[in-house]
């Protein structure tokens, strides 16, 4: 039975675990270009990650994303993913990335058992993706997507976050990219996240009702009502097989359906993107892991012992979830009440 119930009834079946908040990107709208990361002390091991998605999979958590950061640049990351597919009860194990490596690492996630991938791509022009990224790493985004879409995923994604006078004049290229590599693409309004100074937010703002309404020029779209977990609204696109969505967080806030809990690679509990609500369980993850480290020693694993371990954290995941807002409240036009950036988040 699902022990993972919100002050509002809502049943917590998706969890998203960020492996590191480091990444090889500096998007404008995620994160400052000089932005500080996090040390190796204060950051979860892969093996307290992993013990930590098994809890949450024990106690019913059905869907776990890996995000960042980047989480293929961290190292062994492919040991946890594998870890964690494998676990039993788990349906789903899907990953964010922001495709730079997967030209090199897009079969071994398949074989770890990913069974998909969400890729950002904002833009497909070069000059554009450098000044957005601030890299120039285009072309190997690029051959990543294609070396993933050949591969036989359960699913494969874009993500597009879309600024007015930035990339809305892309908006078909890029669906029309995704669909024709077999892919959904999801087109994401901003989330003001972290203090940012390449843009002013208010004015960069694109709703996704203008989205769907410019992408409607060029396609039939007929509202989906297939739902994968996250927050997309989906629409059928008439002669695909392949779908488009958004996600709409200042425009059609979606709380009321959130399904989702967020851990950073801190060891925080995030019970809502768009609130400080958290509760640190780093203390209590590594407690844990040490006393599984000294029952695996003493070969006591399997009895009562071992129980009231697990029970440690599960009391401890449960009290947070008391914690849960009912919803976010954006606004564009004040200086962000979230100061941590999306990096530091976890997706």
């Amino acid at each position: 039975m699902n022990s993972l119930i919100d002050p509002f009834g809502r049943k917590i079946d998706y969890l998203r675990i960020s492996v590191t908040d480091k990444c090889d990107f500096r998007c404008t709208y995620c994160m400052d270009e000089d932005v500080t990361f996090l040390s190796k002390e204060l950051v979860l091991s892969l093996e307290e990650i992993v013990h930590v998605a098994k809890t949450f999979i024990a106690m019913g958590t059905k869907h776990i994303r890996i995000t960042g950061g980047e989480p293929l640049v961290r190292k062994n990351v492919l040991w946890a993913l594998e870890q964690i597919a494998n676990t039993e009860g788990l349906e789903e194990l899907t990953i964010t990335t922001n495709g730079s490596q997967l030209s090199k690492m897009a079969q071994d996630l398949f074989n770890a058992g990913v069974s998909r991938i969400n890729i950002s791509l904002d833009t497909l022009k070069a000059d554009r993706f450098l000044a957005l990224t601030r890299k120039n790493k285009f072309q190997q985004v690029i051959k990543g997507i294609e070396a993933a879409s050949k591969l036989p995923f359960k699913r494969l994604k874009i993500n597009s976050v879309v600024l007015k006078n930035h990339n809305d004049d892309e908006l078909y290229d890029l669906a029309k990219f995704a669909l024709d590599h077999n892919m959904d693409i999801s087109f994401i309004e901003e989330m003001p996240l972290g203090v940012i100074t390449d843009h002013n937010r208010a004015e960069t703002y694109l709703s996704s009702d203008d989205v769907i309404d410019t992408l409607s020029q060029y396609y039939t779209l007929t509202p989906s009502d297939i739902k994968t977990g996250g927050p997309t609204r989906y629409y059928h696109v008439a002669g695909s097989n392949h779908k488009i969505g958004v996600i709409s967080p200042h425009s059609h806030n979606f709380c009321d359906t959130c399904n989702r809990i967020r851990l950073t690679v801190e060891g925080r509990l995030l019970l809502c993107l768009g609130n400080e609500h958290s509760k640190d369980l780093k203390g209590v993850i590594r407690s844990s892991m040490q006393h599984l480290k000294a029952l695996e020693s003493t070969t006591e694993l399997e009895g009562s012992a071992a129980l009231e371990n697990s029970k440690e954290l599960e009391n401890a995941i449960i009290e947070a979830l008391a914690l849960k807002p009912q919803q976010h409240h954006f606004n564009l036009d004040e200086a962000p009440q979230i100061l941590r950036f999306m990096s530091a988040t976890g997706g």
